[in-house]
């Protein structure tokens, strides 16, 4: 499994877009990410995690699957069009965002957009079956670039952008109707997929008798785990 960190390292511009059976390959120029790349290695683009199968000093090329092609927005992407890359974590680095997959779950759209003193407030309309892994402060990836969820709305959420974030990501081209790729925080994916399964919430031997936690699935219904 690849991990990152939504930190986006460069942004590179596509330079060739070609089809081969099912799949698209994408050749992206970035002098800053390609330097350590191998073919073979994991690189986010725009939050998808795709391999490397060939590279030069200035480029790579990557593949997308039919699969990576239904659930992102790579397939609206062309020649000259900016993407956001991370190349995978290592272990020893830092960790300045939080813990990204690369696996995303679903399509997105930008709804609004306002100013808010220095930053930019972005409303984004997640897919229905997203809206229970997103929670007020807690970790969103939108387009590989690891956020914190402002706000949360009955049917979409808010995040705030800080300049620096804008300056070093494509977000700053967003505009509203825009599709965006969203990845849940992967610990909600978790819990989500443990009440699904009707498990209880709390683990305890057999031999401790009766539960002593007052955490229901109530109560994490009430403080937005559920």
């Amino acid at each position: 499994m690849h991990v990152f960190t939504g930190l986006v390292e460069d942004v590179g511009r596509v330079v060739e877009v070609s089809r081969r059976a099912r799949e698209v390959y994408f050749s992206v120029a970035s002098s800053r990410v390609c330097s350590e790349l191998e073919i073979g290695d994991s690189v986010s683009v725009n939050g998808a995690c795709l391999t490397v199968v060939s590279k030069s000093d200035q480029r790579f090329t990557a593949a997308a699957t039919a699969e990576t092609l239904r659930r992102t927005n790579l397939g609206l992407l062309t020649v000259g069009s900016r993407v956001n890359l991370e190349r995978a974590l290592r272990l020893g680095d830092r960790l300045g965002g939080h813990l990204v997959l690369g696996h995303v779950d679903g399509l997105g759209h930008v709804s609004q957009l306002a100013k808010e003193g220095e930053a930019l407030l972005m409303t984004i309309t997640p897919p229905s079956d997203l809206l229970p892994l997103i929670v007020p402060k807690g970790s969103i990836t939108v387009d590989g670039v690891s956020l914190t969820v402002a706000t949360l709305l009955p049917d979409a959420f808010t995040v705030s952008l800080i300049p620096h974030t804008l300056g070093v990501t494509t977000l700053q081209e967003r505009r509203v109707g825009d599709l965006v790729n969203l990845e849940g925080d992967i610990i909600g994916k978790y819990v989500a997929r443990f009440f699904a399964l009707g498990a209880e919430p709390v683990f305890q031997e057999e031999s401790h008798g009766p539960p002593s936690s007052d955490i229901s699935l109530d109560v994490l219904r009430q403080h937005g785990f559920a």
